[in-house]
């Protein structure tokens, strides 16, 4: 199956809003895309994939990283303690998630992308 990592039971309906968050993506996921798409960190991400029962920002699946885009109401208690519950159910997947803010993404760019470097070229020389 293509798309292993999602819950079977829940995947027609998360595909479809995964579609949507893409036609939608905030202004700082559309510049993080832009610095990801076609392998120009040196591994392939996915955007707005679905993994269980979640629609995660970004996907680099050979070598589970997840990468999050984060709006204001991420710092709100209950969402906080979600993204928790969240991050916790990816990493017994074996994922290992990156957050970053919205703000992280407009205005320090090239940190976050070189944070996201880093971490592959790390797993990339781990594999050998």
């Amino acid at each position: 199956m293509k798309y292993n990592v999602a819950d079977p039971l829940y995947y027609s309906l998360l595909h479809e809003f995964a579609k949507e968050n893409k036609n939608h993506a905030t202004e700082a996921e559309q510049l993080l895309w832009h610095f990801l798409r076609g392998s120009q960190l040196g591994s392939k991400f996915n955007r707005q994939h679905v993994i269980g029962k979640y629609i995660v920002d970004f996907v680099c699946l050979d070598k589970k990283l997840v990468v999050e885009v984060d709006g204001a109401y991420h710092s709100e208690k209950e969402q906080m303690l979600c993204d928790e519950s969240r991050t916790d159910y990816l990493a017994g997947l074996g994922f290992h998630v990156l957050r970053f803010t919205n703000e992280e993404v407009m205005f320090d760019t090239e940190r976050v992308v070189a944070i996201i470097r880093k971490y592959i070229n790390s797993e990339r020389n781990n594999e050998r």
